[in-house]
C-alpha cells in the first residue's frame, strides 16, 4: 500500500493552517503574548470590489484557562482579496503556523493598544 505524500504543500503537511485543519481535524491552539489560550477560524465577507468581492480574516477565539468555553476573541485586519470564497480560503489555508500565530500577537497588541487609548 502507499503511503501518502508529506511534505509542503501536501495534504499531510500541517505546517499551514490548511494542512493543520485536514490533519488534526481541528483547529490549531496558541498561547498569545498575553499567555491566554487561543484557537483559530477562517472568516470571510463581502467587499463591494468588483475586481475582489470577497476578503478574508482570521478570528481567534480566546479560551477559559480551564478550556471550558470561550471567553473573547481578537481578529486581524484583512488578510486575502479574491475573486470567490473558496479562492480567499484557500489563500488563508496556505498561511504558516508561524505566521498566524505572528497575526495573533499583532492582533493582542492592537486590542491592548486601543484599550489602553481608551481607557
Amino acid at each position: 500500500m502507499t503511503q501518502p505524500a508529506k511534505g509542503p504543500g501536501t495534504r499531510e503537511d500541517d505546517r499551514t493552517l490548511g494542512g493543520y485543519l485536514d490533519v488534526h481535524s481541528r483547529p490549531p491552539a496558541f498561547e498569545a503574548v498575553d499567555g491566554q489560550p487561543y484557537t483559530v477560524s477562517i472568516e470571510t465577507e463581502r467587499t463591494g470590489d468588483l475586481k475582489a468581492p470577497v476578503a478574508g480574516y482570521l478570528v481567534f477565539p480566546r479560551w477559559a484557562e480551564t478550556g471550558l468555553g470561550i471567553v473573547g476573541h481578537v481578529e486581524s485586519p484583512l488578510q486575502w482579496w479574491g475573486s470567490t470564497r473558496g479562492a480567499v480560503l484557500d489563500a488563508a489555508r496556505a498561511v504558516t503556523l508561524n505566521d498566524v500565530q505572528r497575526m495573533l500577537n499583532e492582533a493582542v497588541v492592537a486590542r491592548a493598544e486601543r484599550e489602553g487609548r481608551s481607557g
